[in-house]
């Protein structure tokens, strides 16, 4: 069994940014890669919705093991043992299943199950959730994110997903946002390993701004 908690917060303090690769092959997987590791970014997901996803997370965990690699879109408890069979060490979803945040604490993996209700919070966190996606994110602006901030423990981490752009992560972040997932905005098929590089120094650029406010 791995035990990933190092490795995340490692991760995760030097650069808080997930990165969403829906839709990505796994010829691409590496050259995308280098460029968000490039950028600074370590948290990489592949979506399980993707062609060849689990190909894809093995390129990825074998080229840049610095990084942490695992896939979204988890939605049953069988998944977890196929992304961490591939390399994977991170799992994302975009709803609560205790069954599926239990799987992955047993196998020493990182979750971040998506919540967007308090109970759901709770629920994730009571289950063994390492944080929380709150999902989708643009149903819930930077003052629902407050209030739920402020029931939650301060040492549970919140991501808000979907919608994110360079120019709300700030005040999302002001409301107590500890990071974010990004997708479309960050890659989309077709996009090259060039203009993801850019996408990510912009995001990383506007998340060091929101550091600085």
């Amino acid at each position: 069994m791995m035990d990933t908690t190092a490795e995340f917060r490692a991760a995760f303090d030097a650069c808080p940014l997930v990165a969403i690769l829906r839709g990505i092959t796994p010829q691409e997987a590496r050259p995308v890669g280098q460029a968000l590791v490039e950028a600074g970014w370590r948290l990489l997901e592949v979506p399980l919705n993707s062609p060849d996803p689990l190909a894809s997370i093995a390129a990825l965990a074998a080229a840049f093991p610095q990084s942490l690699v695992g896939a979204g879109t988890v939605l049953h408890p069988g998944q977890v043992a196929r992304v961490h069979a591939a390399g994977g060490r991170l799992i994302v979803a975009p709803n609560f299943n205790a069954e599926v945040v239990r799987e992955a604490v047993r196998l020493g993996m990182w979750c971040l199950p998506g919540v967007f209700t308090a109970t759901e919070a709770f629920a994730a966190l009571d289950a063994g959730a390492s944080g929380l996606k709150l999902f989708p994110a643009e149903l819930m602006p930077p003052a629902g994110v407050k209030a739920l901030r402020a029931v939650l423990a301060r040492e549970a981490l919140v991501l808000p997903v979907g919608g994110i752009t360079t120019g709300n992560m700030a005040a999302y972040r002001a409301a107590g946002a500890d990071g974010f997932g990004i997708g479309s905005a960050l890659y989309k098929p077709g996009s090259t390993a060039d203009q993801v590089k850019r996408s990510a120094l912009d995001f990383r650029a506007a998340w060091t701004g929101t550091m600085r406010a």
